[in-house]
């Protein structure tokens, strides 16, 4: 049997493990699989034998290279930057967890692998009502959701809200969030599926903004003006529906929505990143019980087809979050 390595941990825990990563930067068919060391998890960190893995676009970013980690990217390089399943060692200084607890977790890199060391700080519990997949797509977009509906924004019981771009990964678990603090919520989704979805998670309307009439069927629907707008994505119709955000009204979307929203005088605008941290998740964890947080899964591919994941993102139109299944519950 090896030795065990520094902290507690499990004796099943390999030496290596197979990691989707990349040695160069470019398109997805540079992901590819590796064998590679399994981390060493640090004094206040966890080891997680990984099941699920999100899927994002900036994941994409940072395999093509457009968003830099470091000015000196060490390869190879393992992507993911978020992800659940079950703590199998720990760093000696760690007292919060425990071998053998179910965690989601979220940092810049690593997910796409076996195992992935992250400082317990940025780890929490699994909340109830979420399993292990909806959990592991959900700690990055949960948080920058949950962040834009109660801080960028500070939506309160009867305003009226917009979320452009809501049936995406973040705008999906947005629309819940908003409607537990008792907001109309609008929603913008293109297509008969993507429309369902959005009023199926509680929008109490929505609208295409790629129909011609869509800036009509908006102005019928709000009276004096929005007062706040969740964007999600950038571009001449979110411009359209910034037209009638009310005199001292909100705008506020996470850092990397190209093309940023232009500045408008009488209206607050806001970027901002989805922070993480034991308070965060914390809140997290209320706000998801509260909601009785559904996270719609549009595709999950094994962690060898890591490559096929990215060209389904690039296609975009995702209904929910992609995943990687890295393994089975009980695996």
């Amino acid at each position: 049997m090896a030795e065990p390595r520094a902290g507690s941990q499990a004796p099943s825990v390999p030496g290596t493990m197979k990691a989707a990563a990349i040695d160069r930067f470019g398109g997805p068919e540079v992901l590819t699989l590796h064998t590679l060391p399994v981390p060493t998890p640090g004094r206040q960190e966890v080891l997680i034998a990984l099941h699920v893995a999100g899927v994002g676009i900036w994941d994409a970013s940072i395999r093509d290279g457009s968003w830099r980690l470091s000015s000196r990217p060490k390869f190879p390089l393992v992507p993911g930057t978020d992800g659940a399943g079950i703590i199998v060692a720990k760093g000696a200084g760690v007292r919060r967890f425990r071998i053998g607890e179910g965690v989601y977790a979220t940092k810049l890199g690593g997910f796409y692998a076996e195992y992935v060391a992250v400082n317990e700080q940025y780890v929490s519990r699994i909340p109830e009502p979420l399993d292990m997949l909806q959990a592991g797509a959900a700690a990055a977009t949960g948080l920058t959701a949950l962040q834009g509906i109660d801080d960028a924004l500070r939506v309160k019981k009867g305003e009226t809200l917009l979320i452009f771009g809501a049936s995406g990964a973040v705008g999906t678990l947005a629309v819940q969030f908003a409607k537990r603090r008792r907001v109309r919520v609008l929603a913008t989704a293109s297509g008969r599926g993507a429309a369902s979805l959005v009023q199926d998670l509680g929008a109490d309307a929505v609208i295409d903004p790629r129909k011609t009439s869509f800036i009509e069927q908006l102005r019928l629907l709000i009276d004096g003006g929005l007062d706040a707008v969740l964007a999600l994505a950038g571009g001449e119709a979110l411009e359209q529906c910034l037209d009638h955000v009310r005199a001292g009204g909100r705008v506020a979307y996470p850092n990397g929505v190209e093309p940023e929203p232009r500045r408008r005088p009488a209206i607050r605008l806001t970027a901002y990143d989805g922070e993480a941290g034991p308070r965060e998740f914390i809140r997290l964890q209320r706000a998801v019980w509260k909601s009785k947080l559904r996270v719609p899964i549009a595709r999950a591919y094994p962690l060898s087809q890591a490559p096929k994941s990215h060209v389904r993102l690039e296609r975009g139109h995702i209904l929910g979050r992609i995943v990687l299944r890295v393994r089975r519950e009980g695996a």
